[in-house]
Parts: structure tokens; C-alpha cells; sequence
């Protein structure tokens, strides 16, 4: 019901909440075997963190191959979620282990585990604090060293609660956010939770040639150097660079 109601204020947005299209600038290679869960840009590369019990990885990726040029395999009994990056440390969550792990990025070594309440599904970074969704309407704000809770936002569109937010990325300030099993991003205002802006990717699961009821946009990652945007799904076998259009 939350998600049904979610989906139907996503495809009738009101007024006064923005809604863009985007425009395809490139495409890239992408491992159709990974099952996306986090990702982000850093040094030239992108980092993805992959879910599936046995198939769990976090990996440094070559754009232009999509090949991983560095690796870590989770333990088999867990499922791979959201990955982000603080100070010299990649940051990630598994789904229902209450389990999260650090990695140096520059090697993916393992630098020990911690542990949290509830589900784990999307992180990133919003100023200081360490930013998780959990598939509800929350997001919660984390200490990244401590993993000590500082406060919770509900994200809210329209004035009520939009649930089932995925992989998260902070750009210019705003947390944009997947919105699982849709076409769907929104750009959240950290601060209050409010939905200022809705980014419809319709058609781009078709566009990469992925097919089956898994295979849903996840994976938001911004080069904030170059200005570039690049987004991905699920056992998608591309990976596109795209910018915003008709926004409106």
C-alpha cells in the first residue's frame, strides 16, 4: 500500500515540485552480473558495491571497460548493499546482517566491521554526517567514525512520506536518491526531507537491454570535477553518463 502510494504521487508529482527528463551524453560497459547497490565516483574511477548472498563485492571499475581493475568479495552469508566514501575509507552496508564493513580505497583491504539496527540500503555523505536509507521513508544521520545516530529526516513528497529509498549520492547539496522497483530519482533537501525535484529515467532500462523484474535503475554516482553524471541498474549491461533536460 505505502509502496503503491508512493509510486502514484512519483507518476502524478505536485505542483510545485520540478520534474526532468534527461538526455544520454555517453554509454559504457557494465558487468550484467552485478547486481547494483552502491556507487560512486573518486580519482578517476568508479567504486560499486554489488548485493546477491555469494556474489556480494565491492569493486574499482574502469569506465571505459567496465572491467574491475580491484576487488573485494563479501563473506558469503551477506548481501551487499549501499558503499560510499569518508576520509581514506570506503564505507558499506549488507541488507539484513546488520553488518557494515570498512575498506582502505586505496587497496579495498579490509579495516574492520561494525554494526547497526535494521535494514541497510543506500549511503552517502552529507557534510560530516554519514547519510543511510534503510527502504523506509527515513533517512538516518550517522556519526561515520562512532556510527553513533545524530538525528533521522523523513523524506516527504507532496506533504506525505515517500518509502522505498534505494542508493543514495550528494550533489551540490542535495541527496538524490533511487526510488526502488521505479524509474525514478528525487533530489531531496537534507535539511527538512522535502522532495524539490523528480528525475524520470523512463526508458533508459530499455535503451541498456536489461530485462526481468530485478533488473530496476540503482546507482547514482557524480563527478563533481568534471560535472559528470552517471547512472546505472541492476544487471544492466551499461552504464550511462547523462545530463538533466526539460525540467519543468
Amino acid at each position: 500500500m505505502i509502496f503503491a502510494l508512493a509510486l502514484a504521487m512519483l507518476a502524478d508529482p505536485p505542483a510545485p515540485v520540478e520534474r526532468c527528463g534527461y538526455r544520454i551524453v555517453q554509454s559504457y560497459p557494465h558487468d550484467a552480473t552485478s547486481f547494483t547497490q552502491g556507487l560512486f565516483w573518486d580519482g578517476g574511477h568508479l567504486y560499486e558495491g554489488t548485493g546477491q548472498y555469494g556474489k556480494s563485492r565491492v569493486a574499482r571499475l574502469d569506465l571505459k571497460t567496465g572491467k574491475a581493475l580491484a576487488q573485494t568479495q563479501l563473506p558469503a552469508d551477506q548481501f551487499g548493499e549501499g558503499i560510499t566514501r569518508w576520509q581514506g575509507q570506503i564505507i558499506g552496508l549488507t541488507w539484513q546482517n546488520g553488518i557494515g564493513h570498512r575498506w582502505s580505497i586505496d587497496d579495498l583491504k579490509p579495516l574492520g566491521n561494525f554494526t547497526y539496527a535494521g535494514e541497510g540500503w543506500g549511503l552517502t555523505m552529507v557534510g560530516d554526517s554519514l547519510v543511510l536509507s534503510d527502504g523506509t521513508s527515513e533517512l538516518r544521520y550517522l556519526n561515520p567514525g562512532t556510527m553513533t545516530e545524530q538525528k533521522r529526516v523523513t523524506v516527504r513528497f507532496g506533504g506525505r512520506p515517500v518509502a522505498m529509498l534505494n542508493e543514495l549520492e550528494t550533489i551540490d547539496g542535495q541527496v538524490w536518491a533511487n526510488i526502488w522497483m521505479t524509474d525514478f530519482i528525487v533530489r531531496i533537501d537534507p535539511a527538512t526531507g522535502d522532495v524539490a525535484s523528480l528525475v524520470d529515467l523512463s526508458g533508459l532500462k530499455a535503451d541498456a537491454g536489461a530485462s526481468g523484474d530485478d533488473s530496476v535503475l540503482n546507482g547514482i554516482a557524480w563527478d563533481a570535477k568534471k560535472k559528470r553524471l552517471f547512472v546505472t541498474g541492476k544487471y544492466w549491461p551499461k552504464l550511462y553518463e547523462i545530463e538533466l533536460a526539460d525540467c519543468r
